[in-house]
């Protein structure tokens, strides 16, 4: 527990560096965090006898990636369907040593680590006008990486100590036994007070939004979370690594995010345009 307390404390103080900085660090990070998601992934597979296109995923993450940071949608659509449809051609071309269905997972896995942080760059750089705060002023894109961050941040925490006080009806046994409808529900409502408070009163933005905003994090992180777990119980693994001490590996740490950053990229972009 305290290897888990003094690796939190570090990785927070880590990402509120990077997030405030922005720029080339933060997309660095945006880079860095799904090319290890990716080898996690992969190698979660192979324990099951499955390889996926290594290589060719690595390939595909840095090139969307690569679209979200220079904020190429276009492009970015024609890289995933180039990935998706060169993947799918390996069943031909190497037909024997990659099965379809091998190749079903390699984009399957690409996509779902590549496409969520993609929209967390996208997120990041959203819009670079000023909010002024308490702590000085904030870009628009940054204040909404700190929700989604503290929002899923918030539902994982409220979820534990809710579910391990007064947890008695699981959620989804087959899946991730520990999970009960108490915690969910104390998530949620941990959650959306968080993000009410926080987005509200610290940054300005309208309360029912916030409101909204952070019942859908508590549901989006779980959901997040959830799909992870279905993963490693597939796979017959209990971490995805070892690379966070006490946490695991990066996709044990963000699983929630890939699901999170999406979400709040949409409903940032939503918000916007209702306002107009």
């Amino acid at each position: 527990m305290v290897t888990r307390i003094l690796t939190g404390i570090v990785g927070i103080a880590l990402a509120a560096f990077i997030i405030q900085t922005g720029d080339w660090p933060f997309a660095a990070f945006a880079l860095v965090l799904p090319l290890i998601g990716w080898y996690e992934y992969s190698k979660a597979f192979i324990k099951k006898g499955l390889r996926t296109a290594f290589i060719l995923g690595i390939l595909g993450i840095t090139l969307i990636w690569g679209c979200a940071w220079l904020g190429n949608m276009e492009e970015m659509v024609a890289v995933v369907t180039g990935i998706t449809l060169v993947t799918l051609l390996l069943t031909v071309f190497l037909h024997g040593r990659i099965s379809p269905v091998e190749a079903g997972i390699s984009v399957g896995g690409i996509l779902y680590v590549g496409i969520p942080f993609a929209h967390l760059v996208m997120l990041r750089f959203l819009d670079d006008r000023m909010i002024a705060t308490q702590l000085g002023g904030f870009e628009l894109g940054c204040a909404y990486v700190w929700v989604m961050f503290i929002g899923t941040w918030a539902s994982d925490t409220f979820a534990y100590f809710t579910g391990s006080a007064i947890g008695s009806h699981k959620l989804c046994p087959s899946i991730s036994p520990n999970k009960t409808v108490e915690g969910f529900l104390g998530s949620v409502v941990g959650t959306t007070a968080s993000i009410a408070a926080l987005g509200h009163l610290f940054f300005g933005f309208p309360l029912p939004e916030m409101a909204v905003l952070g019942v859908l994090l508590s549901l989006f992180a779980t959901l997040g979370d959830l799909v992870e777990s279905v993963i490693k119980r597939h796979t017959g693994i209990k971490d995805s690594g070892s690379l966070i001490p006490g946490h695991g590996g990066v996709l044990d740490r963000f699983d929630s995010v890939l699901y999170t950053a999406p979400m709040v990229y949409y409903f940032a972009l939503i918000t916007q345009w209702m306002e107009k």
